[in-house]
């Protein structure tokens, strides 16, 4: 099952109209998330995961494994880097929890929501 990092491409930062302005931090965030070796990770954009007020929000999720949202990002390269090694090892991961000592520092403290998997039918 594939493990997806779903990027809320609308986001923007609280000094998002300091910058240029012509792309969200969102989409700033997701350009170089998908610019990152994913192996078998897959990325999709969304507008909008409701976090606005903890922007930049991505969530990692597969299909019966738990899900997380996480939320505070700066739109950069080490951000980047930290959710795909993530999500690299939600995917190696049978139900989705990741120990902690193995996770990347860039994603402590960013974790916003966990989600138990969606119940099969039957």
């Amino acid at each position: 099952m594939t493990t997806w990092i779903t990027i809320c491409d609308t986001c923007k930062c609280d000094n998002w109209d300091q910058g240029d302005m012509a792309l969200t931090d969102g989409e700033r965030l997701a350009a170089l998330i998908e610019a990152e070796d994913l192996g078998d990770v897959k990325t999709r954009r969304t507008s909008c995961l409701m976090g606005c007020k903890g922007a930049c929000n991505v969530a990692v999720q597969a299909d019966g494994k738990l899900a997380y949202t996480l939320g505070q990002f700066t739109p950069d390269k080490e951000a980047a880097e930290a959710i795909v090694g993530y999500a690299k090892l939600h995917a190696e991961s049978e139900s989705g929890q990741v120990p902690y000592r193995t996770w990347p520092q860039g994603v402590k403290g960013h974790f916003v929501t966990r989600h138990p998997p969606v119940p099969k039918d039957g």
